[in-house]
């Protein structure tokens, strides 16, 4: 198996705590409540860090780039034999949307991309989040992170 590497993105303090607030899912407006700002200067910052993590509109995908580039920093590796409800497993139908989500891909172009309707797609992005455990998008991403379904070789690749 072989690394691809990219160079190192440096984030600002204040842009690194805004993507790593809401890591696990939480709302911008409470990461803005947790760090004493207003939610519009945390939008700004959010929007200068994802500029940095080449130029992506989601912040889903902004976090998993975040995290292939160590821009900031991944979350410790899970046992996968605790993933919920049966050990590690999950159809591949879920896993593969995992790398689509680290794009920033809609539901619409999930399913152009996978070549299945757009209501299977949504249906398996909320299994998807439930067998995760996660509240959304972005807190999706740190969980398969944390459950290695998603590689830092994964994420750069699609950036190139």
């Amino acid at each position: 198996m072989t690394t691809t590497t990219v160079a190192r993105i440096i984030l600002a303090p204040r842009e690194r705590q805004v993507l790593e607030g809401l890591a696990d899912g939480s709302m911008l407006a409470a990461v803005a409540l947790n760090l004493q700002i207003r939610e519009g200067t945390a939008a700004g910052y959010l929007k200068l860090a994802k500029r940095k993590l080449y130029g992506v509109s989601e912040t889903a995908a902004a976090l998993a780039v975040g995290y292939a580039t160590e821009a900031i920093d991944r979350p410790k590796p899970l046992d996968p034999e605790s993933l919920y409800p049966e050990s590690l497993y999950l159809p591949r139908e879920q896993r593969d949307l995992v790398p689509l989500i680290a794009q920033g891909m809609a539901a619409a172009q999930m399913a152009t991309e996978l070549k299945r309707g757009v209501e299977i797609i949504r249906r398996e992005g909320r299994e998807l989040l439930a067998n995760l455990q996660a509240r959304n998008r972005v807190h999706a991403i740190t969980r398969a992170w944390e459950y290695q379904i998603l590689t830092p070789d994964q994420v750069i690749a699609c950036l190139r």
